[in-house]
């Protein structure tokens, strides 16, 4: 190596740091006119629940007035509550589901 020679260093690609996006939380609240089997029931179709798990959440919002059903980000919150909605408008029932930011 002569004199004139750079020894050059490999370029370190860095990557951008990505913030982990915000979840959400769907939230159950508990009316006097929706069934509990209908409450179950979407609780199985929309969130993929089983049939312990719908009873537990159902149950839970029927004593305390309210109970979160999932954790997720924002969109699939929004999704997953226009469509329990959905269901329950169709069948008239009032059954009432939000999605809030988790603290």
């Amino acid at each position: 190596m002569s004199d004139n020679d750079i020894a050059q260093k490999p370029k370190t690609k860095s990557k951008p740091k990505l913030d982990r996006p915000k979840l959400y939380k769907v939230i159950l609240f508990n009316d006097d006119y929706t069934p509990r089997e209908f409450v179950v029931m979407i609780l199985k179709a929309v969130f993929r629940m089983g049939e312990e798990a719908g009873y537990r959440v159902m149950m839970t919002a029927h004593k305390l007035g309210s109970s979160v059903v999932v954790v997720c980000t924002k969109d699939i919150a929004e999704t997953k509550v226009k469509e329990a909605m959905d269901y329950a408008k169709e069948a008239d029932f009032p059954l009432m589901l939000t999605a809030e930011p988790e603290e």
